[in-house]
């Protein structure tokens, strides 16, 4: 069946041939807006400028000319200045629907036909646990790779972790002055807990100390530099760079702690990756990049030795990629990155880059830089920008130790889902395991939910209790619909199953019907739109709408309880489809959805 969009389009473009004489490529339709009568809009005032006259006019001639030739398609219409809303039969949606009910497929592409896309998400530091900012990172990471997929791409995910630098050194300095033998074996504390506690105690002492300089006479810019402690790790630094073994023992050691940590938080987050990239092996990467870049004009050294690119022409600024003693900076590094990621991966075509846009101008000059050294995959690198998440008590701030753990906020959510459960009282039958598997399936898809619904590149207050509200736009709320399906058909089936047969007397639709069908039709645009928009917040907020276009569905219709057979099975073939896209949605957004609530 062609799609519907498409077929109208052929009818309008040969109107117009026959009724003006003009030939023309495309013409614009949407959907019609709810307020009006009519199910798709042809806007006609683009038509001006080919054809002369009035464009309610124009609108009517044309709604004359697909009611007459089209009239199986197009029932009725109405012109609304220059809006055509056009009525579409109900046995184009009751056709429609006969021919996807069993195509489990419907709205994806096939897998793996189009171009290759790795996505980059997480790349956490190891000096302390995953928070609050990371959820947003990590879920927005997966949803987007898991949408790519389902638009047909093939999917690399993958993430590089900051595990080198001074950073990494304050925690071991902590953990060897004040750790007392520490291990998550002895303390029962997960690993990157457990270092992140001493990056948090080296933060006390190193303030401390600070202070005590400043009262000793030192400004604070001095006494920060000169603090012991902050010595100390600067000299560790400088051991792991020149392979100390002792150093890099430890090193070894409190990093594989932090990753067995991690490995548990993504578990429970529901996240995977593909490959791991780390940046104790990628920081020398670029240097003979540089060295290229050099031989083909695209870099210029300076008297100092430090080579540069300038990027003024561009409206940028002069950007460093190598400094005056040859070590790289973050540039040189990601520059090597890509470059490696397109050798383990030879069939990649683009990236995408999962991180806050406080690294917008960063990614801006980095994408430009690959361009000019002539890598043709570089247009297609995408920088995914999404803004912080706060919370009603404020920023948080992980020397501090004020930052929001997430598998705290995990675990929250799903006391919370519990607590909600309880109050609701809808578990009868439950053994306590299938309890506790449905109050993680709740408390997560209400923390995804609420996070994917936003546009990426919002600002975020993420209050865990209006997220895991039964009403209203969350993730419980589509949940529960969804169970509220499984128990439809569940029941059918307890009434003899359904009669094929039945379908196809039905003729005519309800409203509601044809509401939820003209939703049903979108799906595979939608998809497609998230896709070329890298935004899971389009795939959110159409099953949204979906689903209180179901509920209204369900509490103005008979579904079990109509007496007309072919009714009531078209109905349960209706909600068992619109229960497969919510699913398959959820599923876009890395959400579980449960057969009863």
């Amino acid at each position: 069946m062609l799609n519907l969009n498409d077929t109208l389009k052929q009818y309008i473009l040969q109107a117009v041939q026959e009724l003006y004489g003009v030939s023309l490529e495309s013409v614009e339709l949407q959907q019609t807006k709810k307020e009006f009568v009519g199910d798709v809009t042809l806007v006609v005032f683009p038509l001006l400028r080919h054809i002369k006259g009035n464009p309610v006019q124009i609108g009517e001639q044309i709604g004359g000319y697909l009611k007459e030739k089209a009239g199986d398609l197009v029932t009725d219409f109405n012109v609304i200045k220059g809006f055509l809303n056009l009525v579409i039969a109900d046995s184009y949606y009751i056709d429609f629907l006969k021919e996807v009910k069993n195509n489990p497929q419907f709205g994806l592409a096939t897998p793996n036909s189009k171009e290759a896309i790795l996505v980059e998400y997480s790349s956490p530091n190891t000096n302390k646990p995953l928070h609050l900012g990371h959820i947003r990172n990590n879920l927005l990471g997966y949803s987007v790779a898991e949408i790519l997929k389902a638009a047909g791409h093939k999917v690399y995910k993958t993430q590089i972790i900051n595990d080198r630098g001074i950073h990494i050194c304050k925690s071991m300095v902590a953990w060897q002055r004040f750790g007392n033998g520490e291990t998550p074996e002895n303390t029962g504390l997960k690993g990157d807990k457990l270092v992140g506690n001493y990056y948090v105690a080296f933060d006390k002492v190193y303030k401390a100390e600070i202070q005590q300089l400043v009262e000793q006479g030192k400004t604070k810019e001095e006494a920060e530099k000169q603090a012991p402690i902050f010595v100390a790790a600067q000299e560790m630094l400088r051991q792991w760079e020149a392979g100390n073994p002792e150093v890099i023992k430890l090193w070894k050691q409190m990093n594989g702690w932090v990753y067995d940590g991690f490995a548990v938080t993504y578990k429970n987050l529901g996240v995977d990756f593909d490959s791991y990239y780390y940046e104790s092996n990628t920081y020398l990467l670029g240097k003979d990049i540089v060295e290229r870049g050099l031989e083909q004009g695209v870099f210029f050294k300076k008297e100092d030795g430090s080579v540069w690119c300038d990027l003024t022409a561009d409206g940028l600024d002069e950007k460093l990629v190598l400094r005056a003693d040859g070590t790289s900076v973050y540039m040189t590094q990601d520059m090597g990155t890509a470059t490696q990621r397109v050798k383990d991966y030879p069939d990649v075509k683009g990236m995408v880059y999962t991180v806050g846009n406080e690294q917008d101008y960063h990614f801006k000059v980095l994408f430009l830089i690959l361009k000019k050294l002539g890598y043709d995959w570089a247009s297609h690198l995408y920088h995914l920008s999404y803004g912080m998440v706060d919370l009603p008590s404020g920023k948080m701030k992980s020397r501090e130790g004020t930052v929001v753990d997430a598998d705290d906020l995990i675990a929250e959510m799903e006391q919370t889902a519990k607590e909600i459960s309880q109050e609701l009282g809808k578990l009868d039958g439950y053994t306590e395991a299938q309890k506790e598997a449905l109050y993680h399936t709740i408390g997560l898809g209400a923390l995804k939910y609420y996070i994917l619904k936003v546009d990426p590149k919002k600002r975020i207050l993420f209050d865990p209790k209006e997220s895991i509200d039964f009403q209203g736009n969350t993730g419980p709320f589509i949940q529960y619909t969804y169970a509220r399906i499984q128990s439809i058909m569940r029941k059918y089936a307890e009434m003899g199953g359904r009669n094929e047969a039945a379908v196809e007397k039905v003729s005519g639709l309800h409203e509601k019907e044809k509401a939820l069908l003209k939703s049903i039709t979108l799906f595979p645009s939608v998809v497609q739109d998230a896709a070329d928009s890298y935004s899971p917040a389009i795939i959110a907020n159409y099953v949204y709408d979906l689903v209180k276009d179901f509920n209204s569905f369900y509490q103005n219709v008979s579904i079990l309880g109509e007496e007309e057979e072919s009714k009531r099975d078209f109905r349960v073939m209706l909600s068992k489809k619109i229960g497969e896209i919510i699913a398959e949605s959820f599923k876009m957004l890395g959400i579980q959805v449960p057969e009863r609530m």
